[in-house]
């Protein structure tokens, strides 16, 4: 049998098999605890961070924000400041392989982050079990649309709107990034009027580049009869469809309305991937990055202390930063 209809007949299988959530496909393989068990059998010392809402910080939760089909309802949350100022925004997207994980995983850096004077917003996008590549690009400009339809209402400086996002999600944030005002990567059935644009960007661990490590690491996946997160969202291996995989590496898509970003990394190159590059060709057009390595630290360090504060606080001094910078 060819490879392509193993692959289709395992998406199938993973379509059939998950886990079913209000009627919607669900991999729930990857969670906060998932990982800590994984992670603290090398480093014992590690301590999962847990949501704790700061006094001066308000929250509202479980906001619609879109219908991307019939019947699909995709949610976000809003953490800000208790008072009636406005503020930037942070757009926040959490990891597990464009395939698990949900924005819960967001909600302890974006509590934190709220009370540094920022309306920051842990969202919700479809997976791969649910849709393949572009729909979570679709849902995430979508809710950067959303942003600036409701900005009013939730004190919200559209002049100011970063995103960020972890693994998976970093990835997702840069692609948002260095796509902005391209009218391809967007459908725009909700909120035509607004724009999508970001202003900074933050990538915790997130690839750049399909073709490099993230490759070599499907095609090992492979020789072991697994199919790898990027082949299920992508719906293809990359001697089946090169296109597609380079077309989902954000590298690929940088111009002179991208925007800054913040690198901020664990030890281990293989999610460096594109890193490099994308930092030479964002230089050609004198957009701001800065890298920040975080030593002997594992892939999910974010969620995690001791590196949690660690994490915040470049997220924060970047954004202090990028945001006063001329916008986009």
């Amino acid at each position: 049998m060819k490879l392509y209809l193993i692959i289709l007949s395992f998406l199938y299988c993973c379509i059939a098999d998950a886990q079913l959530i209000d009627g919607t496909p669900r991999d729930t393989t990857f969670t906060v605890h998932s990982a800590y068990i994984k992670e603290q059998k090398k480093r014992p010392y590690i301590e999962i961070v847990k949501p704790r809402l700061p006094k001066n910080v308000k929250a509202t939760e479980n906001i619609h924000y879109s219908n991307p089909i019939p019947n699909r309802h995709l949610n976000l949350n809003i953490y800000r400041p208790d008072d009636e100022c406005k503020y930037p925004a942070l757009l926040m997207v959490h990891g597990g392989g464009w395939s698990s994980g949900n924005l819960s995983m967001q909600i302890p850096m974006a509590q934190q982050i709220a009370s540094k004077g920022y309306v920051t917003i842990p969202v919700e996008y479809r997976l791969s079990p649910e849709a393949l590549y572009p729909a979570a690009i679709y849902d995430l400009k979508t809710a950067i649309r959303w942003i600036r339809a409701n900005a009013d209402e939730y004190g919200i400086d559209t002049a100011k709107i970063a995103i960020s996002g972890c693994s998976s999600g970093g990835h997702l944030a840069m692609f948002i990034g260095m796509t902005n005002f391209r009218p391809e990567f967007e459908v725009k059935n909700e909120y035509a009027e607004y724009q999508s644009n970001v202003h900074a960007v933050i990538n915790i661990d997130g690839i750049s580049d399909f073709s490099t490590d993230e490759l070599t690491a499907a095609q090992e996946s492979l020789s072991k009869n697994k199919i790898p997160a990027s082949i299920k969202w992508l719906g293809a291996t990359y001697e089946e469809n090169k296109d597609k995989w380079e077309d989902a590496s954000p590298v690929n898509h940088i111009t002179s309305n991208s925007a800054p970003v913040c690198f901020i990394n664990s030890s281990i190159p293989r999610f460096h991937a594109g890193r490099d590059e994308a930092i030479k060709n964002l230089s050609l057009y004198n957009i701001y990055t800065e890298v920040h390595t975080l030593d002997d630290t594992p892939h999910p360090f974010w969620l995690f202390s001791p590196w949690f504060d660690t994490t915040v606080n470049y997220m924060v001094s970047f954004m202090d930063k990028a945001l006063k910078m001329k916008t986009i």
